[in-house]
């Protein structure tokens, strides 16, 4: 559905895109992950056609947003991070207007109904744009970049600025949009790509450092993985059974807990599944296991890592 290639943004001596390429399928919801600055938002800006790229290609659909651009623009519908709107209009009057400005050929009035319904703005239709708290105009800002049912949505750091009700409203949209949309969804805020997106690129001084889905990134940036295991015994053979366990490279006592129960943390090789074994050595010790969960990087970790990792290596 999107194809970037080789895309390049120069501001003077400063590349804001660095020679990125990248694809999207249909349907897929892909998460834009990176500190301010990173060069998200440039990258979502020339995606759309607002600004031009120095070199590289863009295609939405088949269509290069530099030869065919109002074909292409027609295809995307975008929530930039201040969206574009009219406070003195009404929520409904500006959304007509909306309509008419994109020439979009559905009927009129049943569209713009089922957008406000979908984005929660039913009761709104007669308020001031002006008169609205942060959260109802962002909620009008994604309605503008509904109208005409594009096949694609770019969002760019949709949740700034709303309370964690609104933001949880928000994911379950974005998620159900996935299904009928091919979203980019910009943000810094990683819990919210975690919630939110099949798949995360992590973008650092105008360069991709990773591209994939959330869990295969971590596995692949530590090169192993956790279990957290807490079982009901105190016994010191514990430890010796779990190190014996093919692929295990480490066991740690984490933490005791009142009526005999310890936990400990498992390091093993990312190409094992050392869960069965597990539970073997622990019924051969009588040691019953209460609890065993993954203990692997979050997504903070593999955050801090890849963009730590390209600010020693990377550009200005």
């Amino acid at each position: 559905m999107i194809e970037v290639k080789n895309l390049t943004k120069r501001y003077g001596d400063l590349k804001a895109v660095d020679d990125i390429s990248f694809s999207v399928d249909s349907g897929e919801v892909l998460g834009f992950l990176g500190p301010n600055g990173a060069g998200k938002s440039t990258t979502m800006n020339i995606i759309t056609g607002y600004i031009s790229s120095t070199s590289g290609t863009v295609t939405v659909d088949g269509s290069e947003i530099l030869e065919e651009p109002k074909k292409t623009k027609a295809k995307i519908g975008y929530l930039p991070e201040i969206p574009p709107l009219y406070p003195d209009m009404t929520v409904r009057k500006y959304l007509e207007f909306m309509f008419d400005l994109k020439k979009v050929k559905l009927p009129k009035k049943e569209h713009v109904d089922e957008v406000m319904r979908l984005v929660g703005l039913s009761d709104m239709g007669g308020r001031i744009i002006k008169n609205l708290s942060k959260g109802y105009r962002q909620r009008v800002g994604f309605a503008q970049a509904l109208i005409g049912n594009p096949p694609v949505l770019i969002l760019d750091e949709p949740t700034v600025g709303l309370d964690p009700k609104q933001i949880i409203e928000f994911r379950k949209l974005i998620r159900s949009l996935g299904k009928k949309h091919t979203v980019i969804f910009s943000s810094h805020v990683l819990s919210e790509v975690s919630a939110t997106c099949d798949r995360v690129i992590v973008i650092s001084n105008g360069k991709i450092v990773a591209d994939g889905k959330t869990d295969e990134l971590s596995q692949s940036l530590s090169g192993k993985k956790k279990l957290l295991l807490t079982v009901a015994s105190e016994s010191s053979a514990v430890v010796d059974e779990l190190k014996k366990i093919p692929g295990v490279t480490k066991v740690e006592k984490v933490r005791s807990f009142a009526g005999g129960l310890i936990k400990y943390s498992v390091s093993y090789s990312k190409d094992e599944d050392i869960r069965k074994d597990v539970f073997s050595a622990m019924v051969r010790l009588d040691a019953p296991i209460m609890e065993m969960q993954s203990g692997d990087e979050t997504l903070e970790d593999m955050f801090l890592k890849l963009t730590q990792d390209s600010d020693r290596g990377g550009n200005a």
